[in-house]
């Protein structure tokens, strides 16, 4: 059921628009004046909101250009007694729906809002459209760590410079590497992941440059490489740091002369790879303890960025939460949830030592178990529940 805000001062007005629009199917809520009205706006969710223009405390321009500020997605129609070309051009300017005189004609009214609950529903149906076509997620956040890296990027990826990304697990090295790629003249190409934690070091040889059929017991057909499918694109090499040494040596081989050979080949294949890697290792620390190949350190490490913890700029933490919620609502086919502002400010003093991947589970996490909005409570009941 819509839910819809009626905000004038004249409780007659408010009283038969709320009988009519309730017949209609609306579930209606009240308020009084601007300032009653953006209290209700900002603490619950509504799919349109009718002002009236003159009103006490806060007239419905300022409570137009406020509420604008808060949640833009939502329609706002205005009303007024006073009615007249400027004050229609300059609801409109700040981002009113519609502007309809008063005593509104009724039949004019049901259709605008019609027109608006339509426009709400092709807007939330972008958004979604938008987030599944996009080939990659947002680098949410403004502090100044997170525009360094931007800026780093922009600077970079244009290059065939070999990038090594640096970071605690769940900072978001992998999404840094697939901005770089989408950034990049290789943006048409291929950009193939390879973990190098999740395989057997027995088995990585043959997943980085592949093998030929019968080169090993199960080795039942030739097999392609992931350096070879990513001919003319990107290599993401994620977790670099847990790669064998015979699998380095090869690697280096391959970086050096644009060359790889399949396991149990005796010919060699050029290939046209730009390599991202990324660690959450002390990569020189393993040179010093022989674990890592210093030369492939220096042939990796042209280009260093290292990605923040988010312990390191808290102040990004709203942002992320609410780009979240709108995230979790869109994939629920559900409102987005309001969240207090001592819950904000909660989540901005926690302890994420799960970084980014902790925090997208926490919001996940709210807006399932939590009431119409998230507030303190929750917080304290969901993320960090006293012993």
């Amino acid at each position: 059921m819509p839910n819809i805000l009626i905000i004038d001062d004249e409780r007659s007005i408010r009283k038969t628009l709320s009988e009519i629009l309730s017949y209609e199917g609306y579930k209606i809520d009240e308020a009084v004046d601007g300032e009653d009205g953006l209290k209700k706006f900002t603490s619950n969710l509504y799919d349109v909101v009718i002002c009236d223009v003159k009103m006490p405390k806060m007239d419905g321009i300022e409570f137009l250009e406020k509420a604008k500020a808060s949640n833009p997605d939502v329609p706002i129609i205005i009303i007024s007694g006073h009615g007249n070309i400027e004050l229609a051009v300059e609801a409109v300017k700040k981002g009113a729906f519609d502007y309809i005189s008063k005593p509104p004609d009724l039949n004019r009214m049901l259709i605008t809002l019609r027109n608006a609950m339509d426009r709400q529903t092709l807007v939330t149906e972008t958004k979604v459209l938008k987030r599944k076509v996009s080939k990659v997620q947002d680098m949410v956040g403004d502090s100044n760590l997170i525009k360094k890296i931007k800026d780093t990027i922009e600077k970079v990826a244009p290059t065939d410079a070999r990038i090594l990304i640096t970071g605690e697990n769940g900072v978001g090295k992998e999404l840094v590497a697939k901005w770089i790629h989408e950034k990049s003249n290789r943006n048409t190409g291929p950009m193939v992941e390879v973990n190098c934690a999740a395989i057997p070091s027995e088995l990585i040889e043959s997943e980085l440059f592949g093998h030929e059929k019968g080169s090993f017991t199960s080795a039942i057909k030739q097999r392609i490489g992931k350096f070879e499918q990513a001919n003319g694109g990107t290599l993401f090499l994620d977790e670099v740091g847990d790669m064998s040494l015979g699998a380095q040596a090869k690697v280096l081989r391959a970086l050096q002369e644009g060359k790889i050979t399949r396991v149990g080949a005796d010919r060699d294949i050029n290939v046209d790879v730009r390599v991202i890697a990324a660690t959450n290792k002390d990569l020189l620390k393993e040179v010093d303890e022989k674990n890592f190949r210093l030369d492939l350190y220096h042939r990796l490490g042209v280009i260093i960025i290292h990605v923040p913890s988010l312990n390191e700029r808290r102040e990004d933490v709203p942002a992320l939460v609410e780009y979240y919620l709108e995230i979790i609502a869109s994939e629920y086919g559900q409102p987005k949830k309001l969240i207090d502002k001592n819950a904000m400010d909660a989540l901005q003093e926690y302890n994420w030592s799960g970084n980014i991947r902790e925090l997208r589970n926490v919001v996940e996490r709210l807006v399932i178990l939590s009431g119409k909005n998230i507030l303190l409570s929750d917080i304290e009941s969901y993320v960090s529940p006293k012993k």
